[in-house]
């Protein structure tokens, strides 16, 4: 025998047979296949007891060559002529019938002029080979799972889980392959985690619950389920494998069957024939055992987290009594009891508590220690914080274990809020028992009883009140306590209440000493489920104080209503905005309407703009500090002449300062204002008359100089000595000395005139310049000294023009005619009166002062009275400064008098108009 044919020997462990023993290539081999070919590797025969299974090949005419039987991957293995092939072990396959290969292992060796091919079946060396491979594949991928899952963080887990069942479905080539874990809340199984090919149907969802049809396969073993073609071993099956063919795998603890590898669209034994059950068991032990064991460590980790997060809520922990009479306390009980050291000794622990409770605790612990009676009790910290919050705890505790492995565990709970709450409520009950015994307020209950409402019950507040007791309230004795006037009240009260569930009412009931009382009465209806009466729970409230302090509040409004309707004065009340919200009756004549038409109507329709701006400015610098204002105010009412009223305003704020309304009153100041302004004028007039003969002088003079500059120039033309520089120079004078005259009566014209209605802007030095204007020359020609300081200054106030010129006027005709007696007693004597002008930020002020010697000191509280005056008997009105004391007042101004140390001085002093009053 050759060293191949001992070889292939080896490798089939059979012994070939000797080349003696192989037949004739005429004959019929006792085994295998044989092969008689010449030399070129052509088939010249076949024999032997495989030649059956080869497909059939019809050679026309001459022998097929050996390569003609082959499959195409064994071709390369015969290249070349049979002499090559020798001493060679030769693994080939050949196309069988039905297109099944034949797997065959032999060799070649020379037979008489030809070559003898003898080979034998080694299928069943390569399926077990191929098992071999696909077991060592399946465990090596299962201990690849295993290990992968058991080490992946739990974050991770479902990443790596699916990647695991992708692995195992691409190895195996199954389309959709799911974990199916058994809910415990559900009580049936749910899938866990699946994974499908890109090209197969969705078969499960995680999550999916599938219920209990898994429960009816046999756990022990792989099941193998069929499909449409074949009967599934529970018909409820059919909807979890999608009616295809389907393969289970479970995974057994000790518990039973806790998981399930399911396979879907997959026929085991035509893809992975040669995986035993047992390697399939592994496969799913691989998978479902790791995963199991880290679900229930992540179900660990977060229950403890949630333990964590529940002590850290509710302020709680458990604690440990060792045999040493130490205590070991949870870390979050610890930090709340503000402990450094989790561990110290039971006598420490206890200081903790207030000492009311520390021996109640010391002896229930010892009673827990001794005879294991449970420990259940409320304590309370030890605060040296005076006036603190207690801390309160509700400790717990038992016996856990017996003998060497006995232990004292429990826990404390934070139940601060709720004792003090109980502490909070049970303080506030006693104080409302306490209120509703002495306060008029009676709680009671009515029993709805066919129809009627019979009293139950009534708090003990009623026996104060009323006097009278339960037994006293029958049905028939109240009705017969309530006033006559208000029984018919009372019994809508009641029809009230059944028809609607609540009913408000009030009406008078007699006491015990037959005095009546008005009773407010609130009552709710309260019905069972079927919604029928069951009782009524109401209120009485004694509101006859009330009740008659709002009769006389009633009555005293409809005084007020008769005071405001019938009162001369203009009262009324209107918005910010001047919108009127009502008007009495006089107010309505005044305007010419009713009282009915006013609410809506504009007041400020009958202001000029000006005079609005001013009103509207006005109330807005009223505060809740400051909320009165009075003024004059002028109106215009259309066919009538102006009017003025003397106004008050009273502005009524919201809790935020916010101006929300204004009450005002008002008279009618027309005939004073006018009166007033007749005085102004016949005062002004009665000037002009006092200053005839200065303002004469002032006339004159300029007369004089033109006659004196005719008269010189008809001289120059009798005499014939006329030049044209000369008679220019004299016409120039002429035309000044007519200005000057015409100036002195436009002004004389334009200071008689009447006042303007309204108050205008002005700059005060207009009017210095107006009064020296008039009296300059006039007090020069008497020997008056007039210093005139710098008055050109810019400042606007408001007022009227002329009448701050009159009573410049006034106060320089005063002075020059006081200056004019001294000097009558002492011709040495050098008269003269200053006017000069200064402001500041917010005023101007205007002064006269001369050196007549002063005024009387007593004479100075009166001197601005009406008719007061020092001059002789029909000699002056005496109206002339108290005018002019009104004149400035009625600008806004003050005008005061003081003596100097040469004479008088007089001060004006007048507001400086603002911004806005100047852009209005």
């Amino acid at each position: 025998m050759t060293a191949g044919d001992k070889l292939f020997g080896r490798l089939l462990k059979r012994a070939p047979a000797a080349a003696h023993e192989l037949p004739d290539h005429l004959g019929a081999p006792p085994i295998g296949l044989h092969f008689y070919l010449d030399g070129n590797g052509d088939v010249l025969q076949i024999a032997g007891p495989l030649r059956h299974l080869l497909a059939q090949h019809k050679p026309q005419g001459q022998p097929l060559p050996l390569r003609a039987y082959l499959l195409p991957h064994s071709l390369l293995s015969v290249e070349g002529q049979p002499r090559d092939w020798h001493g060679q072990l030769l693994d080939l396959d050949f196309t069988g019938l039905n297109d099944q290969p034949l797997h065959l292992r032999g060799w070649v060796q020379p037979l008489n002029d030809g070559w003898q091919l003898q080979m034998l079946d080694i299928a069943d060396l390569l399926l077990e080979r191929q098992q071999a491979r696909d077991r060592d594949a399946c465990q090596t991928l299962a201990a690849q799972v295993s290990d992968r899952l058991r080490t992946c963080s739990l974050t991770r887990l479902p990443t790596v889980l699916g990647e695991q069942l992708q692995a195992i479905a691409q190895r195996w080539h199954i389309p959709c392959l799911a974990v199916a874990l058994l809910d415990e809340q559900a009580q049936g199984w749910q899938i866990h985690q699946q994974f499908r090919g890109h090209d197969a149907p969705q078969l499960w969802e995680d999550g999916q619950p599938l219920g209990t049809p898994l429960d009816s396969l046999n756990g022990s073993a792989p099941q193998r389920l069929a499909g449409p073609q074949g009967r599934y071993e529970h018909s409820r099956l059919q909807a979890t494998f999608g009616n295809a063919n389907g393969f289970a795998v479970p995974y057994s603890n000790d518990q039973g069957v806790v998981a399930w590898l399911l396979c879907g669209f997959y026929t085991v034994d035509n893809v992975a024939p040669w995986l035993t059950d047992r390697d399939w068991l592994t496969l799913a032990g691989a998978l479902a055992g790791p995963l199991l064991s880290r679900l229930r460590e992540q179900r660990h980790v977060q229950s403890m987290e949630r333990l964590d997060s529940l002590q850290n809520l509710l302020g709680t922990g458990w604690w440990e009594i060792s045999a040493e009479e130490q205590i070991a306390l949870a870390p979050t009980l610890a930090s709340a009891l503000n402990l450094s050291d989790r561990l110290l000794p039971v006598g420490d622990w206890l200081s903790l508590f207030h000492p009311a409770d520390r021996a109640e605790l010391r002896s229930r612990l010892r009673a827990l220690q001794l005879q294991g009676e449970a420990l259940t009790l409320s304590v309370r910290l030890h605060r040296a914080e005076v006036g603190a919050a207690a801390t309160w705890y509700r400790i717990q505790g038992q016996v856990s274990g017996t003998g060497e492995h006995r232990r004292l565990v429990g826990f404390m709970l934070d139940i601060s809020d709720i004792q003090n709450q109980q502490q909070r409520a049970a303080a506030a009950h006693a104080r409302l028992d306490n209120l509703i015994a002495s306060s008029p307020a009676v709680i009671y209950v009515q029993r709805y009883a066919e129809g009627a409402l019979i009293p139950a019950f009534f708090s003990a507040s009623l026996q104060p009140l009323l006097g009278w007791t339960l037994e006293d309230c029958d049905t028939t004795a109240l009705v017969e306590r309530v006033h006559p006037d208000d029984r018919e009240l009372y019994f809508q009260r009641n029809r009230q209440l059944l028809r609607e569930g609540s009913v408000r009412a009030r009406y008078r009931l007699r006491d015990n000493r037959g005095e009546y009382h008005w009773l407010l009465d609130e009552a709710k209806l309260l019905r069972n489920d079927l919604g029928l009466p069951v009782e009524a729970v109401g209120l009485w409230l004694d509101v006859t104080d009330a009740t008659l302090a709002a009769e006389q509040v009633r009555q005293s409004e409809e005084r007020y209503r008769i005071l405001v309707e019938d009162s001369p004065a203009m009262i009324c009340r209107y918005r910010p905005d001047l919108t009127l919200i009502f008007g009495n009756r006089p107010l309505a004549t005044y305007l010419e309407c009713t009282p009915e038409q006013l609410p809506g109507v504009d007041l400020g329709g009958w202001m000029s703009e000006e005079q609005r701006g001013a009103f509207v400015q006005r109330l807005s610098q009223l505060t809740p500090e400051q909320p009165v204002s009075t003024a004059e105010i002028s109106l215009q009412l259309p066919g009538r002449e102006h009017a003025w009223w003397v106004w008050s305003d009273r502005g009524v704020f919201d809790e935020h300062g916010q101006l929300i309304e204004v009450q005002a009153v008002g008279r009618d100041n027309t005939e004073v204002r006018r009166s007033q302004q007749q005085l102004t004028q016949s005062a002004k007039m009665a000037t002009l008359g006092e200053m005839a003969t200065g303002l004469a002088h002032e006339i004159n003079q300029p007369l004089n100089v033109m006659r004196m500059a005719i008269v010189n120039v008809l001289k120059r033309l009798g005499n014939g000595d006329v030049q044209v520089d000369y008679l220019t120079d004299k016409l120039n004078r002429i035309d000044a000395q007519v200005q000057r005259a015409a100036k002195v009566v436009d002004h004389m014209r334009v200071f008689g005139r009447r006042s303007e209605i309204e108050q205008q802007l002005f700059n005060p030095a207009q009017a210095i310049e107006g009064t020296l204007s008039l009296l300059a020359e006039g007090m020069r020609g008497k020997g008056v000294d007039l210093r005139i300081s710098e008055t050109a200054f810019e400042a606007q106030v408001r007022g009227y023009v002329d009448q701050l010129e009159q009573v410049l006027i006034n106060l320089m005709v005063n002075a020059r005619d006081a200056l004019l007696g001294k000097r009558e007693h002492d011709p040495a004597f050098k008269p003269w009166i200053s006017i000069y002008a200064e402001r500041d930020e917010e005023s101007v002020r205007l002064w006269v002062e001369d050196n007549g010697g002063g005024i009387d000191p007593r004479l100075l509280e009166r001197i601005f009275e009406p008719f007061f005056t020092t001059k002789p008997i029909g000699v002056g009105t005496g109206l002339g400064l108290s005018v002019s004391y009104g004149i400035i007042a009625n600008m806004g101004g003050q005008l005061s008098v003081r003596n100097s140390t040469e004479g008088a001085r007089f001060c004006i002093e007048l507001p400086i108009a603002s911004d806005d009053q100047i852009t209005r």
